[in-house]
């Protein structure tokens, strides 16, 4: 099937720009764009022009931009990837689109609700081009699985959620400030906070009712390069409770500064089965799922065979749908809207002390 608008993508060769080539970028996305065929890493921009050179010579990209507009200008690009932080997102998005190229975009979607909603309303401007927005990489080997056994009852009811993403990421304060702990570059992101979020909701609905409260231990964080200190303006621990459709709850706990503290975990506690899932941030491609129903002696590691595992394959998805082969599933402009809702959600309850309804108006 080729979708509308897709027919000269099929068989030409898809000339990629990259804004922003930090960690996540190299590891992921540039190897996995270069080990497709027809697909061409045509030029970088990134932060620094050092950075940007080194990342040319490194990953053999013939062009190099001094600026990330200079970039989108190249009417020889097709397609651009943004691996900025979240307060770049939105700029570069609709720059991109309105000329006329495909995107790509890091996770998470925006700095806030109201940039995700003008990256949005921008691809919905471009119909013709594909606009993504990088999954979490949580959850995808046992996801769909997963899903298909809730979708015919495992669970029963659902009745309980927890939610736990609790380390000691930030627990040492003499190190340098982080752009995480930044509103500047990470908005209204928490934590693990998103990552996780959207993970759950590809398992079950979203939320309809927030109730959240926060704290930043430590703010005072020195800064690399100078003599002052920086205040870091993001919680470092931060509890959320929602209400789910059906009368669920689900409880969060995300902690940076949480010393031998649990990890990261979703379970999921039915009226006839229980779903515990434990993920590694330090191997996402590693994860524990553990299951038991009504009846059972215990719960038992799920094991499933390799041809149901599910798999990263973000970079061949945005080129299929740009190539119109099937369309873009994880993540869409209006499926990363809602893990920004929420999390807007969340900020708009522990700045206010009071619980607030989704969706939000």
């Amino acid at each position: 099937m080729i979708l509308f608008g897709a027919t000269e993508y099929v068989s030409k060769q898809i000339r990629v720009g990259l804004v922003g080539a930090g960690n996540n970028t190299q590891r992921k996305h540039i190897p996995g764009f270069q080990q497709l065929a027809g697909v061409e890493l045509v030029g970088v921009c990134n932060a620094r022009p050092e950075s940007t050179a080194r990342i040319a010579q490194e990953f053999h990209i013939p062009q190099t931009y001094a600026r990330w507009e200079d970039l989108i200008a190249d009417e020889s690009l097709d397609a651009v990837v943004i691996g900025t932080w979240p307060n770049l997102h939105a700029e570069v998005t609709c720059a991109a689109l309105a000329a006329g190229k495909h995107v790509l975009c890091e996770a998470r979607m925006a700095s806030d609700l109201k940039q995700a909603r003008q990256m949005l309303a921008a691809a919905e401007r471009q119909p013709q081009l594909t606009a993504m927005v990088v999954p979490s990489p949580f959850g995808l080997l046992h996801g769909d699985y997963l899903k298909s056994i809730i979708d015919h009852g495992f669970l029963g009811d659902l009745r309980e959620v927890v939610v736990l993403g609790a380390s000691d990421q930030f627990w040492d304060y003499s190190q340098f400030l982080h752009p995480r702990q930044q509103r500047q570059f990470s908005g209204n992101n928490v934590l693990a906070l998103g990552i996780l979020h959207e993970t759950l909701t590809r398992l079950i609905p979203e939320p309809e009712l927030v109730y959240a409260q926060s704290q930043l231990f430590e703010p005072a964080r020195p800064v690399e390069d100078q003599v002052e200190m920086g205040a870091a303006d993001i919680p470092d621990s931060l509890q959320v409770l929602t209400r789910l459709p059906g009368g669920a709850r689900a409880m969060y706990h995300l902690s940076g500064v949480t010393l031998f503290g649990p990890g990261w975990h979703i379970h999921l506690y039915g009226s006839e089965g229980t779903i515990k899932i434990q993920f590694d941030p330090e191997r996402e491609s590693s994860e524990q799922v553990f299951t038991g129903r009504h009846g059972d002696p215990g719960m038992r590691t799920l094991k499933l065979p390799d041809d149901r595992l599910g798999q990263w394959q973000v970079e061949a998805d945005f080129i299929a749908a740009i190539r119109g082969e099937r369309p873009a599933r994880l993540n869409d402009f209006p499926t990363a809207l809602k893990y920004m809702e929420f999390t807007e959600a969340v900020t708009h309850s522990y700045q206010s002390g009071q619980p607030v309804s989704l969706p939000l108006a």
